[in-house]
């Protein structure tokens, strides 16, 4: 029995990412992505059904990576918390969200290809559902906080999504527009001047 040539997975990626980060997943050609890395397109469906699931196993770690951010922030005990502590978390700490802006810049292409170039995948809606998840979460932030009494203004679910989408998507642009680590650190300054949230909830 033939043993599996594994130095040919890494190659098929690299290839792939670039194809699909060159031309999306709509334009990227598997002939080329073969060509690139040196395979036969034999060898991609030995180890894929087609392009689609190609795709997935490119962005697979960063897709996992952003999906434990989310179930973190949504399975939240908040009985162990004081008020203090509920109310800190909608204060827009500097030195959190450049953290939260490393853990991006490492993951950047392939984040990137999950926003942008995913059309026709399961991802393409991506930048979207990851915006309701984590509407879902930050709800359960602010109703703890609303039955604290913290929080005075009255948000709806769907206006809760509006101002999520609206920070998300400040905290997505940067990686599409390609801006250096350099320009991330001065957004990262604006986004916590900028977005308010005690103020917007009238936090007490």
């Amino acid at each position: 029995m033939s043993l599996r040539d594994t130095s040919i997975d890494p190659r098929l990626l690299e290839s792939a990412r670039n194809e699909f980060m060159k031309l999306g997943f709509m334009k990227a050609d598997l002939k080329t992505i073969c060509d690139n890395a040196g395979v036969t397109t034999g060898a991609v469906y030995k180890r894929y059904k087609g392009k689609e699931e190609l795709f997935c196993a490119v962005v697979k770690d960063t897709a996992d990576i952003l999906d434990g951010f989310v179930t973190v922030r949504t399975d939240m005990d908040f009985s162990g918390m004081t008020d203090d502590e509920v109310r800190n978390t909608w204060i827009m700490n500097e030195t959190y969200m450049l953290d939260l802006f490393k853990i991006l810049w490492k993951i950047r292409g392939d984040f990137v290809l999950l926003l942008e170039k995913s059309a026709g995948t399961v991802y393409e809606n991506y930048g979207h559902e990851f915006a309701l998840r984590m509407t879902d979460a930050y709800m359960q932030y602010y109703l703890e906080a609303k039955k604290r009494g913290l929080a005075k203004t009255v948000i709806s679910r769907t206006e809760m999504h509006v101002l999520c989408t609206s920070f998300w998507t400040a905290i997505y642009e940067p990686f599409v527009h390609k801006m250096t680590w350099k320009e991330i650190e001065e957004h990262c300054k604006v986004m916590c001047r900028y977005f308010d949230w005690t103020k917007a909830f009238d936090m007490k």
